[in-house]
């Protein structure tokens, strides 16, 4: 199904009135799938999103968003989920860094370019939480015992 399926838009707008957080009730409430399949078609675009950005090929990201499609679908009744974008976003993440890990054991130049973009991503993030923990020691180096 497309993303411009007309059965999509109808199903899509038919339950838009309805919050994350009560589908994921309605879910817990009778175990039926449809209620996580309407979450995931809401965010498949951020799926998609988040695994074009770790690994910067259309078709490998296409067949990881199935992959977590499926992931969710077995994992979602062990967690109790409050918040289910970000915590979809985790299972992406994750998903990906992991498919990511596979790829570079194979020694494929492609993927090592992949990671390497990954890692200097996160590297900043890291370089900056650095310099805020090296101020934080020292703010609380500065405190009294007391």
């Amino acid at each position: 199904m497309t993303i411009h399926d007309s059965r999509f838009t109808m199903k899509a707008n038919q339950y838009a009135h309805i919050t994350d957080t009560e589908l994921l009730e309605y879910y817990q409430r009778d175990s039926n799938q449809e209620w996580i399949g309407i979450l995931l078609e809401r965010y498949t675009l951020l799926l998609l999103g988040v695994c074009m950005k770790y690994l910067k090929d259309e078709q490998e990201a296409r067949e990881c968003v199935q992959q977590i499609f499926l992931k969710v679908l077995t994992e979602v009744s062990k967690y109790r989920i409050d918040y289910f974008k970000s915590w979809l976003y985790m299972v992406a993440k994750n998903h990906c860094l992991m498919r990511l890990r596979d790829l570079k054991g194979k020694g494929t130049r492609e993927v090592t370019e992949n990671v390497a973009v990954a890692h200097e991503e996160d590297r900043t993030e890291l370089l900056q939480n650095e310099v805020t923990y090296d101020v934080l020691e020292e703010a609380i180096n500065e405190l009294s015992e007391e």
